[in-house]
């Protein structure tokens, strides 16, 4: 329990440092963004610069805005007096890293970035350091103490920081106007791309992997044309070819329980009316949502005219690796 304890400690005192951070955010918050907007906007690039656990951070918050269509590079403040400062350009936008805003190596390697035209923004817990005066803006990420019993290791400072850059990624990427689809250009390998790169259309049951009966049809005749395609539900038509309804194999358990004799009756008094649907041009995205918000395991694809022309199980979704 006392390791428990102290386990709670460290949470509860990062957390009220990111409180902290999170009421001295001000106006200049909202110029960096507008910084690093105008920069990407004018085909320039992100540059984050920092040193050991700031470096480390700003490592992660480059992976971030590199994700969400934000150009950043790390420049590594050991190297870029050997050459590395190439990658700096007139244009861009520098995230100088530093919680006590005096490292050395840091602060020796300011005066070359500036020589360029470049933008400086500040992360640093000490908004009165020489880095804060060096930079056109200055993002508080001062914290009360660190979570280390000796109030020495980096800890709430560290995340204080990775937060910020957080911060600055999500709103300037709802800034930028960024979407589902941008996203999905960025992460092509993953689940999460594939469903939002994939069209129901490309992933649906269809034709003759599609199982259908029509109203008239018994319970039997239902379970075999799932069974015959090895489908969890049957879609049920009417005379015209639209949808009735639609019968799943827990429609089935659920009634064969009160009427074990229920397979010769007539699937229509059985099936679900007005089932959940999706569009076939709908992104796969879309059906994940809709299973996940309804808790369903089946939906009904539909083509633009309301005629239903697909079905999608969620062990489709599996098979695919879109979940």
């Amino acid at each position: 329990m006392e390791n428990l304890a102290k386990a709670r400690f460290v949470i509860e005192t990062e957390i009220e440092g990111l409180r902290r951070m999170s009421s001295n955010l001000d106006g200049q918050f909202v110029e960096a963004v507008r910084i690093l907007h105008h920069t990407l906007d004018n085909r320039g690039k992100i540059v984050v610069v920092g040193v050991g656990k700031s470096g480390n951070i700003g490592h992660k918050i480059a992976a971030t805005l590199n994700s969400t269509g934000g150009t950043a590079v790390v420049l590594d403040s050991q190297n870029a007096l050997h050459g590395d400062l190439g990658l700096l350009s007139d244009g861009d936008a520098v995230l100088a890293l530093s919680y006590s805003g005096e490292t050395r190596e840091l602060l020796d390697l300011l005066p070359f970035i500036k020589r360029f035209d470049v933008k400086v923004i500040a992360l640093t817990g000490k908004p009165s350091s020489t880095l804060a005066r060096l930079s056109e803006v200055t993002l508080d990420t001062s914290v009360a103490r660190e979570a280390c019993p000796l109030n020495l290791a980096p800890t709430s400072s560290s995340t204080a920081m990775l937060v910020m850059g957080d911060a600055l990624a999500m709103v300037l990427l709802e800034s930028r106007g960024f979407t589902e689809e941008d996203f999905a250009r960025f992460h092509p390998g993953g689940s999460l791309g594939r469903a939002l790169l994939t069209r129901v259309s490309d992933i649906m049951r269809s034709d003759l992997e599609l199982p259908t009966v029509d109203e008239s049809a018994d319970v039997f005749e239902a379970l075999d044309a799932m069974n015959r395609v090895r489908a969890g539900a049957c879609l049920i038509l009417d005379a015209q070819g639209g949808l009735a309804g639609i019968f799943t194999h827990g429609d089935f358990a659920r009634g064969f329980r009160a009427d074990p004799l229920l397979g010769e009756k007539p699937v229509a008094g059985l099936m679900t009316r007005k089932p959940i649907t999706v569009q076939s041009d709908a992104l796969a995205v879309e059906v994940l949502k809709t299973l996940g918000k309804n808790r369903i395991d089946d939906i009904v694809v539909l083509n633009s005219g309301g005629k239903p022309v697909g079905l999608i199980d969620t062990q489709d979704l599996a098979r695919l690796k879109i979940v």
